[in-house]
C-alpha cells in the first residue's frame, strides 16, 4: 500500500473520529424534549433545542459529548407518569435522579433498555403498581431507592439478579406478603420499613439493624423480637343444625349427662389454671426483689477484682463503673421507650461485662455484653444538678427522637447517686478514631466521598433534631458523630439534648473549647446557632484532617477557625485541606463549597450563620460527581477509566507552600 493512501486512510479516520467526539445523539435530544414537553415542570427548567443535549439542567454527558450518563432533576415539580420512548432511550444512563417530585403511575417497561444505569434515585414520589420488574434486569445497578411512594404487592426473589446491589431502599410504601432472602454478595444497606411485611426476617437479612425493618407489625425474627411459635387453633367448627321445634308446642331441652360432666371438668381445669398463672406471677414478682438485694454485691465485688485486673493490664473493664456500689438496694428500675428492641433490666447490665469506650465531657461511656449476647451502650452521667421530675422530662423528649441518623436512646435510669443511658451499640465506631486514628504507613485514608457522606449525615441528624424534635445538641464534635455502617460511612449523631441536665458553668459546651461558639463563653447557653457553629467546625475537621482542640495549629496556636481564615485570606486555599485528599482528582471544586459552607457556619456573628436546614440544602445542592448520597462511582464515568489518580493542580502547583 503506497504513503498516499495511508495518508488518506489517516486522514478519514481523524475525520470520523473527530465527528464522533463532536456530535451528540439525535435520538436522546428528541427523547427529553419529548420527556419534558409531556411531564408538567418547574419554570426553572428550560432545555433549549437549539443549543447542546449538555448543556441543559441537570444533564451530563460523557467525556465525548455524545451520549447522556446522568439525569438528575430533584424536586423540579415534575407531575405526571414518566412516558414511554423517552427515558428508555438514553441506552447509556449511569445516573437517574428524579426523586422529590410528584411522579405517579407505574415505571415504563421500555426502562430495561437502560443497561449500563447503576443508581437509581426515584424516592418521594406517588409511583403505585408493584416493585418494578424491569429494576431486576438491570444487573449493573448499586443503589435503588424507591423509598416513600405508593408501591404495593410483594416484594420479588427476582432481586438477587441485582448481584453488584449495595443499597435497596423500599420504606415507606405498601409492599405486603413475606420478605425473600435477599443475599447479594455486595449489600451493606437495605431499609424495607414501615410497610406491611409479615412473617420471619431471612437469616440473609438478619445482619442489619432493628431499623431496617420496623413499622411492619407482623415482621418477626432477628434483629426484631423472635416469632411466636405458640400454636393458634383454627376457627370452631359451626355447630350442627338444630331442627326448630314445631309451631305451637312447647320444647324444653335439657342437658344430658355427658354434657354436665364436661362442664364441671372444665370448670376445674380453667380454675386450676388460672391458680397457676397466678402462682408464676407472685414467684415472678418476688424474685427480682431478692435477686437485687443480694446479687448486686456480689456482682460488684467480683466487678472490682475484674477492674483490678484490667487496670494492671493497662485497660478498663468494670461493672463496677458503670452502676456504682451505691445501686446496692435500689429499687428504681431501668425505664424503656415504647417501640424499644431490648427488654433486660437493672440485674442484667450488673452481671454484663463491661469494657470502658471513652470518657468524655458528660459522663464515661462503656459497651456492656449481656449473658444473653446483646451489646449495648451505657452511659454514666456526672454532675447532673436537675430533679428526678426534671431529668424524667428530658429523658421523654430525648426518647422520641427517631431518625437515622440520630442514635436513638433506648432506656434510662435515675436514682441518687446514678443516672445511666442505654444507647445501641455502633462497633465502627466514631468519627474522631477514623479520622484521626493512627495515621502511619499501615492507614486507610478516609477519602472524599466517605468524607462527604459523614458530612451530609451528621447535618440532616442535627437539622432533624432542630426541626423535628426542637432539641439543640449542645455537644457535637467528631467522638459524638458514629458510623452505622464502616463500608458505607453512614452517620448518626450522639450525645444530644444532654447540655439541660449538667446547668450552668457545668454544660458540656465549656468544656470542649475547640467546638464552642464565641458567645457561650458569655452567655453559658447554647442553642441553635452555638450548634450550626459547632458543626461548622466539624466540616473544618473534616476538610483539614486536624482535630480543632490541637495544642497548636501554627506558631501562634490559633484556633482551627481562625487558622482557615488566615489562610483563605492569604490565597493559600489548597494548603488548607488534608494532605491525605490530594490524591484524589477532580475534587477541588467540591472541597472549595464544602469549605464556604463551613466558614458561612463559624462566622463569629450568630445571626449570620445559617440554619442547620440551610446547611443541608446547601450541601445537597452542590455538584456531586455522579450519586445523591455523596458516593462517587467513578468506575461509571468513561471520561475516568484510566483509574489513575493525581493531585489536584492547585495543590501540586501552590507557589505559596506553608505548612500549618
Amino acid at each position: 500500500m503506497s504513503v498516499f493512501h495511508l495518508l488518506l486512510i489517516s486522514v478519514s479516520l481523524t475525520i470520523i473520529f473527530n465527528y464522533r467526539v463532536t456530535s451528540e445523539s439525535t435520538q436522546e435530544k428528541q427523547a427529553l424534549l419529548s420527556f419534558l414537553s409531556q411531564v408538567h415542570h418547574a419554570s426553572r427548567i428550560s432545555w433549549n433545542s437549539n443549543q447542546s443535549t449538555c448543556s441543559w439542567t441537570g444533564v451530563t454527558c460523557d467525556s465525548t459529548n455524545t451520549s447522556v450518563i446522568s439525569l438528575r432533576l430533584p424536586g423540579t415539580g415534575l407531575i405526571g407518569t414518566i412516558p414511554p420512548n423517552t427515558i428508555g432511550k438514553l441506552s447509556q444512563l449511569r445516573v437517574l435522579s428524579l426523586h422529590s417530585n410528584a411522579l405517579t403511575g407505574e415505571f415504563p417497561s421500555d426502562f430495561n433498555n437502560l443497561a449500563f444505569l447503576r443508581n437509581v434515585y426515584l424516592q418521594n414520589n406517588k409511583f403505585t403498581g408493584e416493585f418494578p420488574p424491569t429494576f431486576t434486569e438491570l444487573t449493573r445497578l448499586t443503589r435503588l431507592d424507591l423509598s416513600a411512594n405508593n408501591l404495593t404487592g410483594s416484594i420479588p426473589f427476582s432481586i438477587n439478579n441485582l448481584t453488584v446491589l449495595t443499597g435497596l431502599f423500599l420504606q415507606n410504601n405498601s409492599f405486603s406478603g413475606q420478605l425473600p432472602s435477599i443475599n447479594p454478595a455486595s449489600l451493606v444497606d437495605i431499609n424495607v420499613s414501615n410497610n406491611k411485611l409479615n412473617g420471619s426476617i431471612p437469616k440473609s437479612l438478619a445482619r442489619f439493624p432493628v431499623t431496617a425493618f420496623s413499622g411492619n407489625i407482623n415482621l418477626c425474627g432477628s434483629p426484631l423480637p423472635p416469632c411466636n411459635n405458640t400454636f393458634f387453633p383454627g376457627p370452631a367448627p359451626s355447630p350442627p343444625s338444630i331442627e326448630p321445634p314445631a309451631v305451637g308446642k312447647k320444647h324444653k331441652k335439657k342437658l344430658s349427662t355427658g354434657a354436665i360432666v364436661a362442664i364441671v371438668i372444665g370448670s376445674v381445669l380453667f380454675l386450676a389454671l388460672l391458680l397457676l398463672i397466678l402462682l408464676l406471677c407472685l414467684r415472678k414478682k418476688r424474685n427480682p426483689k431478692t435477686r437485687q438485694v443480694t446479687k448486686p454485691s456480689q456482682a460488684v465485688s467480683a466487678s472490682v477484682a475484674a477492674s483490678r485486673a484490667a487496670t494492671e493490664a493497662g485497660t478498663s473493664s468494670s461493672k463496677d463503673d458503670i452502676t456504682g456500689a451505691s445501686m446496692e438496694g435500689e429499687r428504681n428500675k431501668l425505664v424503656f421507650f415504647e417501640g424499644g428492641i431490648y427488654s433486660f433490666d437493672l440485674e442484667d447490665l450488673l452481671r454484663a461485662s463491661a469494657e470502658v469506650l471513652g470518657k468524655g465531657s458528660v459522663g464515661t461511656s462503656y459497651k456492656a455484653v449481656l449473658e444473653e449476647g446483646t451489646t449495648v451502650v451505657v452511659k454514666r452521667l456526672k454532675d447532673v444538678v436537675v430533679t428526678k421530675k426534671e431529668f424524667d422530662l428530658q429523658m421523654e423528649v430525648l426518647g422520641k427522637m427517631k431518625d437515622e441518623n440520630v442514635v436513638p436512646l433506648r432506656a434510662y435510669y435515675y436514682s441518687k447517686d446514678e443516672k445511666l443511658l442505654v444507647y445501641d451499640y455502633f462497633p465502627a465506631g466514631s468519627l474522631s478514631a477514623l479520622l484521626h486514628g493512627s495515621r502511619g504507613s499501615g492507614r486507610s485514608p478516609l477519602d472524599w466521598d466517605h468524607r462527604m457522606r459523614i458530612a451530609l449525615g451528621t447535618a440532616r441528624g442535627v437539622a432533624y433534631l432542630h426541626v423535628a424534635g426542637k432539641v439543640v445538641h449542645g455537644n457535637i464534635k467528631s467522638s459524638n458523630v458514629l458510623l452505622r455502617q464502616e463500608t458505607n460511612k453512614d452517620a448518626s449523631v450522639s450525645d444530644y439534648g444532654l447540655n439541660t441536665l449538667f446547668g450552668g458553668s457545668s454544660t458540656p459546651n465549656n468544656r470542649v473549647t475547640g467546638y464552642r461558639a464565641p458567645e457561650l463563653l458569655e452567655t453559658r447557653k447554647a442553642t441553635f446557632k452555638s450548634d450550626v457553629y459547632s458543626f461548622g467546625v466539624l466540616l473544618l475537621e473534616l476538610l483539614t484532617g486536624k482535630a480543632p482542640n490541637q495544642a497548636s495549629l501554627g506558631e501562634e496556636g490559633i484556633d482551627l477557625p481562625r487558622w482557615v481564615q488566615s489562610v483563605v485570606r492569604e490565597e493559600w486555599t489548597a494548603e488548607v485541606f488534608d494532605v491525605e485528599l490530594m490524591r484524589y482528582q477532580n475534587i477541588e471544586e467540591e472541597m472549595v463549597q464544602l469549605l464556604q459552607i463551613a466558614m458561612a457556619c463559624v462566622s463569629t456573628v450568630p445571626d449570620q450563620r445559617p440554619a442547620m436546614q440551610e446547611v443541608v440544602r446547601m450541601m445537597e445542592d452542590m455538584n456531586r460527581a455522579e450519586t445523591d448520597d455523596g458516593l462517587r462511582q467513578s468506575s461509571d464515568d468513561p471520561s475516568k477509566e484510566s483509574g489513575g489518580h493525581t493531585p489536584p493542580t492547585e495543590a501540586r502547583n501552590s507557589p505559596n507552600t506553608v505548612t500549618p
